[in-house]
């Protein structure tokens, strides 16, 4: 199935472009604007929306779309995918709901026998839209102001709810998350998850592939392109209880199935499962800027802080990782160290830690052949560091042969300490537990392809 037009179009159609500046399709219309494409808006009764000229439909356009984007009520949506059809447009993202997810099945069934009949690949209906930072189409129907865009990056999106959806993706633009692509897909009438999966799975920008489902179009051709899934797949389900799943039916249209059955078969593709927002979210920001693999469970903790260290120890075994045994490179350090400084793991710095201590320590770790992955706690409050660690850190992790996350916990000036470690590449949390927790789902991804 060639997905590339949803992507990389360059003539776009607008079905439903609207004069009124709320309107689904006067946004969409806005967001795709000032850049490389060409546009057509589509409306009957308009002659010209925000200065581009308008046509009576996909019949009397110039040149044919490599997409259109469909924007109108759900009931005359048939009837524009026979023009569609007519006018040889073979791609379509369908926004329009009131289909099988509010009972009406019998316009469900409709759109898909036209899609059918006149050879259209249709992402949707009653779906948000696709994003594509890269290139730049963005069909989304909520404005800027107030859903943010990500900047350019690794992780790309796919989620059955465009709401659930976009609130992550605007949660990541503001934690500066870099993503690759972001598609809605709602209800699944042409293409589902499994061919935006295997799509995914070849695009050189996509490093990490996030998904939210709620049900699977046909779980053996899940199972096959994931399994042959080159690429990370972090999965969260929705409808796990059975008022979720209820929630779920009249949501999408979907029926959600036996949770026992569903997490078998993430299990059996190797799947990282996510049993929530906030670990989809932490999960993929470390999937995303770790570029070294973990070898193995055990870990070295580095802290300036002994009850953090103690917390970040509690956390790594409940996940299933280890403490590393310190080796020959940890325990020279001794000799470098202020005499009341324990060598051990956790690696206590001490409340006077130093920027040249932690980069002692650190780098001992990295050649210490007794550990897989690091954590490095950073506690700023303390005097005599300061954000020079930052380029420490930076310059460390990428000599480093295995995997390096920090957690730094704090307000304004820890805050501050945080994104320069993220925009050098560090995934970096606020507490233990979430960085445990992200190490261990990477960890069990990393060995489990061994």
């Amino acid at each position: 199935m060639n997905l590339d037009p949803f992507f990389h179009a360059k003539t776009i159609a607008i079905i439903g472009a609207s004069r009124e500046h709320d309107k689904v399709g006067n946004v969409i219309l806005r967001q795709l604007m000032g850049k490389h494409f060409t546009l057509y808006p589509i409306n009957p009764n308009a002659h010209m929306i925000l200065g581009i000229p308008c046509f009576p439909s996909v019949l009397d356009l110039p040149q044919k779309a490599d997409l259109a984007i469909i924007a109108t009520p759900g009931p005359t949506v048939p009837m524009l995918l026979d023009q569609c059809g007519k006018a040889g447009i073979s791609h379509v993202v369908i926004i329009s709901a009131g289909f099988k997810e509010v009972g009406n099945q019998k316009l469900e069934r409709d759109l898909q026998d036209k899609l059918k009949g006149n050879n259209i690949t249709a992402i949707g209906p009653n779906c948000l839209g696709i994003l594509d930072i890269h290139s730049g189409l963005d069909c989304l129907f909520l404005p800027k102001e107030r859903l943010r865009r990500p900047l350019p990056g690794g992780i790309s999106f796919i989620s059955q709810s465009g709401a659930l959806g976009s609130a992550v993706l605007d949660l990541s633009a503001y934690e500066h998350f870099g993503f690759a692509k972001f598609i809605s897909y709602g209800n699944a009438a042409n293409v589902d998850e499994s061919d935006l999966l295997a799509y995914l799975s070849d695009d050189p920008k996509t490093r990490v592939i996030c998904l939210y489902i709620e049900g699977i179009q046909n779980g053996k051709k899940f199972l096959d392109t994931t399994r042959s899934c080159k690429k990370p797949i972090i999965v969260i389900k929705g409808g796990t209880t059975p008022a979720g799943k209820h929630a779920a039916l009249s949501h999408t249209g979907s029926l959600a199935g036996s949770t026992e059955v569903y997490l078998g078969a993430f299990k059996q593709a190797h799947l990282t499962y996510a049993t929530s927002l906030e670990e989809i979210f932490e999960y993929a920001k470390l999937f995303d800027k770790l570029k070294t693999p973990a070898s193995g469970k055990r870990v070295q903790v580095i802290t300036n802080g002994g009850g953090f260290g103690i917390l970040t120890t509690d956390a790594l075994i409940h996940h299933g990782l280890e403490l590393a045994k310190p080796g020959k490179a940890i325990k020279k350090l001794r000799a470098q160290f202020p005499p009341l400084l324990a060598i051990n793991n956790p690696l206590d710095l001490l409340g006077d830690a130093t920027v040249e201590r932690y980069e002692l320590a650190l780098n001992a770790a990295i050649t210490d052949p007794t550990n897989d992955s690091i954590i490095v706690v950073v506690l700023p409050q303390t005097p005599r560091l300061d954000h020079t660690l930052a380029h420490t850190l930076e310059r460390s992790a990428k000599q480093s042969p295995k995997p390096i996350i920090a957690v730094v916990t704090g307000s304004e000036y820890a805050q501050e300490l945080k994104r320069k470690l993220e925009n050098a590449g560090i995934p970096t949390f606020d507490f233990p537990e979430n960085a445990a927790r992200a190490l261990a789902a990477y960890t069990n991804y990393c060995t489990t392809l061994r």
